[in-house]
């Protein structure tokens, strides 16, 4: 199992909308696991399971580990092609699923302390800035090469990533880079919502 695995393809991104493969890749991060033992765990059907596991192979994110004979039948293990899936907001990403996805994260701020309030439309804004900050000096090649790298944790290899990005790029890309980033802030801090105090109202 690769410790990295950089994901743009958007079936995949698809596939991982969905709660319970996300939930069968958890699994199978953690050990090799068959179809009936997935669907034990899941407290699903093994033929439910199974739909899942295909679709999850076809797009190369769970492969066969090993199979053993039990009696007269072939127990199948399968497990997750890497330990973490970074998935990369690119191009090819459905603008939909990116959408959904930075939904719950400013959901998710509610619980740190950060009361945000929705709107689609700056959503919208801050998913198209955001990739228009992840296009500017990527290179497919080096984030391939980076994964690839052996004996560099995963938190490693996404500082080079950084690191590398920032050293590509010329100054005239540099200086767009972070017009884009004060644009980002600004969409972000004017979704955020004042505490407002409230008065108990006093007794008489």
């Amino acid at each position: 199992m690769k410790a990295f695995k950089l994901i743009k393809d958007p079936e995949a991104f698809q596939l991982l909308a969905d709660e319970t493969r996300r939930r069968v890749i958890y699994l199978l991060r953690a050990k090799e696991m068959t179809v009936s033992q997935i669907a034990a765990e899941l407290n699903l059907t093994p033929q439910a399971i199974y739909h899942h596991i295909r679709k999850m192979r076809d797009a190369g994110m769970v492969e066969v580990a090993r199979e053993e004979r039990v009696d007269h039948f072939i127990e199948t293990y399968y497990r997750a092609t890497a330990e973490i899936f970074n998935m990369s907001h690119g191009e090819s990403v459905p603008a939909a699923y990116a959408e959904a996805k930075t939904k719950e994260a400013l959901q998710a701020l509610e619980k740190i302390g950060i009361r945000v309030r929705q709107d689609p439309q700056v959503v919208s804004a801050i998913v198209d800035t955001e990739k228009r900050m992840e296009a500017i000096g990527e290179k497919a090649e080096r984030s391939e090469s980076i994964a690839g790298l052996e004996d560099v944790d995963f938190f490693v290899k996404q500082y080079v990533e950084h690191l590398a990005k920032l050293l590509s790029m010329s100054d005239k890309e540099f200086a767009e880079y972070l017009n884009l980033a004060r644009d980002q802030r600004k969409l972000l801090k004017s979704l955020v919502e004042e505490s407002a105090s409230v008065e108990a109202p006093r007794s008489h």
